[in-house]
């Protein structure tokens, strides 16, 4: 495949006007969940896909006015079609999912086939007496999360990072993005990925999933620890920044709870709205409680400074990021803050500065949105033209009675690849 005109990869910011974004449609992946299998699949609720895709497509619909998007199964479809990339990436998936008697079949089929077939699942064939008798039903498992694109890899700057996934039922997924990244040829990008057998040699207890990754500005990462993302993890990331040897650079750091199971990750507590706006889960992220904020300062390949700051606003303040914070769920008590952060009213995407997406049911979370300049506009009025998209500050509201029921919203449910600096 010849490409005259490919995307650099370009991220400086978490609010910077999109110009390239990877999503992936929820399809029959989804719904191999059971009620048995939902709790390795990471779900604390099995989902109906049908109520899921009608939801999705209106998010979709609204990301299509306003960027170019990409499926991650027409990007992974594509890289098949390239005969050594097929081979090398379908043998390391097999070898690492202990599946190599399925691997001569694979090859056989075509690219789109093997591709939608490493995200639904590969049927067991119970051709023997082992797998005659396996509760298994797949010999590679459906990827459920994947709908979630924003945790298998992160863009700063010019690179990416893939992720280390903290549960082996989604190392597939980082698999799949790596070779995106690598091969696709589109798409002009560096790749860090911790997943190489050297770095796994040299860092242990390494993981790092792009839900807890944010960027601030150029020099400012903003990066969540808790039971997706790791101190290693962070380390990791740290190592890699004084490899550079640059100016000075800021890794700010948020310690979040191991339960509930709705902070599983920063953006479900913290997200940027605008160049001076960002959304907060009050009690976590302003509040007095026992989790730290820490801020790690590097230059010229060193580390300066390491120390503990008040809270994750301030920080940012400190560092000339003077930011609004907006309350999910509003100012009217901690039963309805508690509600909507659960179903994920602090997790916004913004596709340019000021002009944010997130689920029409937090309704409290809109309301305080709304008090401090923010335009509310349904999805459906933009995807009809029945109302255009504003110069100004603005939340599309998109339906979530069962995406939200999955454990992420619009941030999660994004994996932006180019932005315009601002």
């Amino acid at each position: 495949m010849q490409v005259e005109n490919k995307l650099k990869v370009d991220v400086c910011s978490e609010f910077g006007q999109l110009e390239g974004v990877i999503v992936h449609t929820p399809g029959l992946e989804v719904e191999e969940m059971t009620p048995e299998n939902a709790e390795r699949a990471l779900y604390s609720d099995i989902l109906n896909l049908s109520v899921a895709a009608n939801e999705y497509s209106v998010f979709k619909g609204v990301l299509n006015k306003v960027t170019t998007t990409f499926e991650v199964k027409d990007l992974l479809s594509d890289i098949l079609g390239i005969s050594e990339v097929k081979s090398s990436l379908l043998r390391l998936i097999c070898q690492n999912e202990g599946a190599m008697d399925i691997y001569p079949k694979l090859m056989e089929q075509s690219a789109s086939d093997v591709a939608r077939q490493l995200i639904q699942g590969v049927a067991i064939e119970r051709d023997n007496l082992t797998r005659f008798l396996s509760q298994e039903r797949f010999s590679l498992r459906p990827l459920h999360n994947f709908l979630f694109t924003r945790d298998a890899s992160m863009s700063f700057r010019n690179e990416v990072l893939i992720g280390k996934m903290a549960s082996k039922v989604r190392d597939r997924e980082a698999v799949i993005m790596d070779a995106i990244f690598n091969y696709h040829p589109l798409i002009e990008t560096t790749t860090i990925n911790p997943n190489t057998s050297e770095n796994l040699r040299n860092y242990s207890g390494v993981s790092i999933e792009g839900g807890d990754f944010q960027v601030g500005r150029k020099d400012v990462l903003v990066i969540g620890t808790g039971i997706r993302t790791s101190t290693q993890g962070i380390d990791f990331i740290l190592e890699q920044i004084k490899k550079k040897k640059e100016g000075l650079q800021h890794i700010l750091i948020q310690e979040l709870p191991d339960t509930p199971e709705s902070f599983i990750h920063l953006d479900m507590v913290f997200t940027f709205l605008d160049v001076d706006a960002c959304m907060v889960y009050e009690p976590l992220i302003m509040g007095t409680n026992r989790y730290h904020t820490i801020h790690i300062q590097v230059e010229n390949g060193k580390v300066v400074d390491i120390s503990e700051k008040k809270n994750l606003v301030k920080a940012l303040k400190n560092l000339g990021i003077d930011m609004n914070p907006v309350q999910c769920g509003g100012v009217s008590g901690d039963w309805t803050q508690e509600r909507e952060q659960w179903h994920s009213g602090a997790n916004f995407f913004a596709f340019a500065p000021g002009q944010v997406i997130g689920y029409e049911r937090n309704v409290h979370t809109l309301e305080q949105l709304n008090q401090n300049g923010f335009e509310v506009i349904p999805a459906k009025e933009i995807l009809t033209g029945a109302t255009q998209i504003p110069q100004g500050k603005c939340v599309i509201t998109i339906p979530g009675s069962e995406l939200a029921r999955g454990g992420g919203g619009a941030r999660c449910m994004t994996m932006p690849i180019r932005r315009k600096n601002i």
